[in-house]
């Protein structure tokens, strides 16, 4: 789980350092107020893009892991539910084998 915690960080400082380059960049770059605009309209398309594609990237992750945990899960299920069918059956025969020596021993 910690591993979805890591990547979470890592997006968002991902996505925050982006913003950040970006605006100082725009800042101190010595250009006219409209070609300033269009590497905004620019930047923002690519900034966009990108969260797009990470976000479906993540998804894809999220998807997987719990594909993973629900196939580990079913696994364990079945392993308990034979083991306990086990205990069951061990269970019967010890109780039918010591069942007939009571009663003779109690005549």
């Amino acid at each position: 789980m910690s591993d979805h915690d890591d990547f979470g960080s890592f997006l968002v400082g991902f996505v925050v350092g982006g913003l950040t380059g970006a605006v100082v960049a725009l800042l101190f770059a010595p250009q006219s107020g409209e070609e300033t605009r269009t590497v905004i309209k620019e930047k923002g398309i690519e900034l966009r893009d990108k969260a797009t594609q990470t976000s479906e990237e993540a998804l894809a992750r999220a998807k997987e892991a719990a594909a993973e945990a629900k196939a580990k899960y079913d696994e364990l299920a079945a392993e308990v539910k034979a083991r306990g069918h086990e205990v069951i059956i061990s269970a019967k025969k010890a109780v039918s084998k010591k069942a007939p020596a009571d009663s003779s021993t109690s005549g």
